[in-house]
């Protein structure tokens, strides 16, 4: 950090909510800059890596490294340590799965933070299910997050949010570091979302490879074919469900929004909601839509959709590359052209990352399963 960062350093430092039990450091403080601290005698340079950057932690007499960051966005972020060129996890916080790895995360406290607190509310049940999926010969795993009150009115039936995760994450992204539960609990306490079962799998379901030793060969994705034909009817055996596309929703974030948005326009008998967090079928990048050739002409007709889509909801980050991050802008665009009604939501002062999505998801079951 640079001396004059230095002098404008507000001291009231306090361990991040991220941390493991009992551990002092990371911390934050009132500028949302964080403090990163280890004992590392031995080393020569150590650094804090986070949000883009990297920070050089200073060696006191004891050997024990300790350095901090420039203000962060509001809101959950990875990062690491950097020890003599060899990056880790931060021993102080709770190891979360992102990034193609489990690491360290923080929370940096946000101003709107009430929506996913812990409250003295009645709270959901999220529950690990473990499966078998005969497309994929491969055991798999989601997370069922089932409303308040499910156990104990065994007659009463729930509408269903599938809900996915970004590249690089799993299935435990949204139940973890989106604080899915959290969020529903608060929403569905306050009359401000109705009682759903929210449903998150793991995005990455890849055809099985036979009858051959090359290793080289790409993996051929089937995670729409899984969806439709393992995990829907699954959850609707193992779950009070209402089994029809009127009460079926999905959603995703970056990776998952792509995905998602391809599985709801290829099976509109199975769901009514679609909702898009900072990505569209073309993610990355597109300057114009033929609706045309778009998904083999899913949006050509515009009446029909809108007659078929009780949401259809798209959200991003204020920091995100440009006001509509990869083809957003175009995507829009081209629902304006064929006259196609959507809701939209820019998260202010957030970028590509965990803060947005979760205020994407407030915003998105708020206005499902409702006249």
């Amino acid at each position: 950090m640079a001396q004059s960062d230095k002098a404008t350093l507000v001291e009231d430092f306090k361990p991040a909510s991220s941390n493991q039990p009992g551990k002092p450091y990371p911390q934050v403080n009132s500028q949302a800059r964080v403090r990163a601290s280890i004992s590392a005698p031995q080393a020569t340079k150590v650094q804090l890596d986070l949000g883009g950057k990297k920070y050089d932690l200073v060696k006191d007499d004891k050997g024990v490294w300790t350095g901090e960051s420039l203000p962060q966005d509001e809101g959950f972020h990875y990062y690491q340590l950097n020890i003599d060129g060899a990056s880790v996890p931060d021993p102080g916080s709770l190891y979360f799965y992102g990034a193609g790895r489990l690491g360290s995360g923080i929370e940096i406290p946000a101003g709107d933070g009430d929506f996913y607190a812990l409250k003295n509310v009645p709270h959901g049940l999220v529950s690990e299910n473990i499966y078998f999926s005969k497309l994929t010969n491969a055991w798999r795993r989601c997370f069922v997050y089932t409303p308040a009150g499910y156990n104990e009115s065994t007659k009463t039936r729930y509408p269903v949010l599938y809900l996915q995760h970004g590249s690089f994450e799993d299935e435990t992204g949204w139940a973890v570091q989106g604080k899915t539960n959290l969020i529903l609990d608060n929403l569905i306490a306050d009359k401000k979302a109705v009682p759903m079962i929210v449903v998150m799998d793991n995005g990455y379901a890849n055809k099985p490879v036979t009858g051959t030793t090359d290793n080289t060969a790409r993996p051929v994705s089937i995670f729409e074919e899984v969806m439709v034909n393992e995990i829907i009817p699954m959850i609707d055996t193992k779950f009070r469900t209402i089994a029809n596309r009127e009460h079926r929703a999905i959603a995703g974030l970056s990776m998952g929004a792509n995905q998602t948005m391809r599985i709801i326009m290829n099976n509109l008998d199975k769901f009514s909601a679609i909702g898009g967090f900072s990505g569209t079928p073309n993610y990355p990048s597109a300057d114009v839509i033929d609706p045309n050739t778009f998904l083999d002409g899913k949006f050509k007709d515009g009446a029909a959709i809108n007659k078929q889509l009780h949401v259809l909801w798209l959200s991003w980050g204020s920091k995100e590359p440009n006001p509509f991050p990869g083809s957003i802008g175009a995507f829009r665009n081209m629902l304006d052209k064929q006259g196609i009604k959507y809701a939209q939501y820019e998260s202010p002062g957030t970028a590509h990352e965990w803060q947005t999505w979760r205020r994407s998801l407030k915003g998105y079951v708020s206005l499902l399963f409702k006249n």
